[in-house]
């Protein structure tokens, strides 16, 4: 009797043993609020809709004052309605610019602020950090250049 419990307890000790080897099942990706923020806001921008890519973005904002992408999408957003807001889109694009110098599209979207603003010379100063940030073959680069050779004052 004890050798049948003894055969038994060790089978059973050795099923829980080979489970626990089994790889644990993958824990589930969930969209962050701020994630769905940011995702909702890309998508009102393709659409141009830029009253709800604002609420959107600054939504994000509120989840993460240091997301240099949402800083720069909201100045995007003001900068693309149909009358730019030009103060609001500068104060997110250098809060961006602040939190991640290095930011191409904040970098890029400025300039072309810029040149809406009148304002050849900064457009021209982020054309040149941009070639220090990516060269001039980089996306961000080739359309402020663009920008400014077409830019009529």
């Amino acid at each position: 009797m004890k050798i049948i419990a003894s055969a038994l307890l060790l089978a059973c000790l050795a099923g829980t043993a080979l489970a626990a080897d089994d790889p644990a099942p993958a824990p589930v990706a969930r969209e962050s609020a701020f994630d769905k923020s940011m995702a909702s806001g890309r998508a009102f921008v393709k659409a141009e809709n830029w009253q709800q890519s604002i609420a959107a973005f600054s939504e994000a904002v509120k989840l993460d004052a240091k997301s240099a992408d949402a800083h720069n999408m909201l100045g995007y957003s003001y900068r693309k309605q149909a009358k730019p807001d030009l103060p609001k889109a500068f104060e997110h694009y250098a809060i961006a610019l602040k939190l991640d110098p290095k930011h191409r599209g904040a970098n890029e979207y400025i300039g072309k602020a810029y040149l809406l603003n009148k304002q050849l010379d900064m457009a021209n100063k982020h054309l040149v950090n941009l070639e220090g940030i990516c060269g001039k073959s980089c996306a961000e680069y080739q359309d402020l250049a663009k920008a400014i050779a077409a830019y009529k004052p």
